[in-house]
């Protein structure tokens, strides 16, 4: 049973949470991730959905990773059914530095390939890190249909997904070189130059990349 002064600290930090200042917001996803208490992990998820300022994201993230998975990752698997992408891209976040590989199954196709940009890299991240021994190639091909898209940012996320992955990316990128799309085939020449040579840049990479498409569209050509 809770003290009448820890009933107080409770009622504090769940008005700490959702204060108009985010420098108090911080200091409450502090209180309880030093302190953890299992009845702040509601509150803690339902916060990550809607929490504007990005050091908050990342403290309240930090608060959740220190109270047990078995509490916390079937609240944020039911946030990836959220219609709201933040919560589906901050719930995916958590599940990657959970690690609990008990998340896997959730890490559908339409995650993967979700039509905002933050919510797939977000899947991206997750899924090379649970994804279970003897699954990387069938995630490998879903990866593959997401080659050469978005700007630059989405296309590294992409790219150090594959790297993530290791060997079982090299046959899949092989095949992307040979797509019609010279965007797609761009992004998988630069991200097999990444896998050849993780501390290769990317900036690098794509431009060494599209030098390659163009003389390929070139020959092609004559």
């Amino acid at each position: 049973m809770n003290t009448p002064q820890e009933a107080t600290d409770a009622v504090r930090i769940l008005r700490g949470l959702e204060s108009g200042n985010p420098s108090v917001r911080l200091r409450a996803a502090l209180a309880v991730g030093t302190t953890p208490d299992p009845r702040f992990v509601d509150k803690l998820i339902e916060r990550c959905a809607v929490e504007p300022e990005f050091s908050v994201r990342e403290m309240l993230t930090w608060a959740l990773t220190r109270h047990p998975a078995a509490l916390t990752v079937p609240g944020l698997v039911d946030q990836l059914r959220s219609g709201r992408a933040q919560a589906r891209s901050q719930a995916l976040h958590t599940l990657s530095k959970f690690g609990d590989r008990r998340a896997w199954p959730a890490i559908t196709r339409a995650l993967l390939t979700d039509a905002d940009d933050e919510v797939a890299r977000s899947a991206w991240r997750a899924a090379v890190v649970l994804v279970p021994a003897g699954d990387e190639p069938a995630l490998a091909d879903v990866l593959a249909s997401q080659l050469g898209r978005g700007g630059r940012e989405t296309q590294l996320s992409l790219s150090r997904a594959f790297v993530a992955l290791g060997e079982v990316s090299t046959p899949i990128l092989r095949a992307a070189v040979r797509d019609p799309d010279p965007g797609v085939r761009q992004h998988a020449i630069a991200t097999q130059r990444l896998l050849r040579d993780p501390d290769t840049g990317f900036e690098f990479a794509i431009e060494e990349a599209k030098r390659v498409v163009a003389l390929g569209e070139t020959e092609r050509k004559r």
